[in-house]
């Protein structure tokens, strides 16, 4: 079963701690936020292998984006 990994706010990614392949814990911290000038860690909310990020250091994203793929 695959679980999309979401922003949970507008913001800009400025860290990606994972690579696709990789396997994850159960609220693992994938991703580095930074929104209102706060860095916000996002967890997966599954243990898993990333199947896909979709998105690099420095994008800007939006709530409920799709960042990455944990399946």
């Amino acid at each position: 079963m695959s679980m999309e990994i979401k922003a949970p706010m507008p913001g800009t990614i400025i860290q990606i701690l994972v690579q696709e392949g990789e396997t994850v814990a159960e609220m693992q911290e994938v991703a580095i936020l930074e929104a209102m000038k706060m860095e916000n860690a996002i967890p997966t909310t599954v243990a898993g292998t990333v199947k896909s990020i979709s998105i690099k250091e420095n994008d800007k994203v939006a709530t409920e984006q799709v960042l990455m793929v944990v399946e």
